[in-house]
């Protein structure tokens, strides 16, 4: 490999194993909000939903 062909595989990597390096961090520091308020109405209609049978095609 040249010169150039390894300077361009490290400035690669650089940016791959930052950017999973900065993305672990921000998630670490920011953690995403897991108590979300929930529509009861949407609540019910999901599971109203759940409790009909699948529907199949006849195809």
């Amino acid at each position: 490999m040249s010169g150039v062909a390894i300077v361009m595989l490290l400035v690669s990597i650089g940016i791959v194993w930052g950017g999973l390096v900065a993305s672990i961090i921000f998630l670490n520091r920011r953690p995403e909000v897991e108590d979300l308020f929930e529509d009861p109405d949407l609540v019910r209609d999901d599971e109203e939903r759940a409790a009909q049978p699948h529907p199949f095609r006849d195809t």
